[in-house]
């Protein structure tokens, strides 16, 4: 009588663990996209992180006056690139921007820089422009971390660099003050929005 041979057992055991880690990561991440705002524009921040290199540049040796202007310029070009990309990454993704996780990134980023614009105001009838790399960078970093907190992960810790480069400028002599904004807005955009752009799909 012939007997079915046996299959033979692998003596490798399944990694059922790894397997698992790996399902739960996936999961995670889902939901994580799902109730958080990824439309944050990785592209843009590449682009605002150039014209604001190229703001440096030509600040370079000017008076405190003249590249407060210059800077301000380039922060109204920086508005109008993350507006721009912002909309087309939503329309992209297929992500309304009308979403819950969305108004709270929104609504959360606005309130820092509105007091940072007015504290701006009040430096240039001050005279104290000296302080005003280190304000724009804390303040824009607060509203990037408070904003972020409803978005990836990524975006909080690009926001707390800002904040440590804004807390840095303060401390620092009043000349180096554009060097910290070309290596906030210029560096750290760039940066980021290249991990951004990759990772979260543009």
């Amino acid at each position: 009588m012939a007997f079915a041979q046996r299959a033979p057992i692998s003596k490798d055991p399944v990694a059922i663990d790894r397997h698992a880690a790996d399902n739960l990561r996936f999961i995670r991440d889902t939901m994580e996209r799902a109730a958080s705002f990824t439309a944050v524009p990785g592209w843009g921040g590449v682009m605002i992180g150039a014209t604001a290199l190229g703001a440096g540049a030509v600040a370079m040796g000017d008076s405190a006056r003249q590249q407060f202007f210059i800077w301000l310029g380039e922060a109204l070009l920086a508005l109008l690139i993350a507006g721009f990309t912002l909309k087309a990454k939503s329309r992209r993704l297929a992500l309304s921007l009308q979403s819950r996780p969305a108004r709270r990134a929104l609504l959360s980023f606005v309130p820092p820089l509105f007091a940072g614009a007015v504290l701006s105001a009040v430096l240039y009838r001050l005279d104290a422009l000296s302080a005003v790399p280190g304000l724009w960078l804390l303040m824009y970093g607060t509203a990037v971390v408070t904003g972020g907190a409803f978005s990836v992960r990524i975006v909080p810790v690009m926001g707390l660099c800002f904040m440590f480069l804004g807390g840095l400028a303060l401390l620092a002599p009043a000349q180096w003050g554009n060097w910290f904004l070309v290596m906030g807005f210029g560096v750290v955009h760039v940066a980021f929005g290249v991990v951004i752009a990759r990772r979260y799909g543009g």
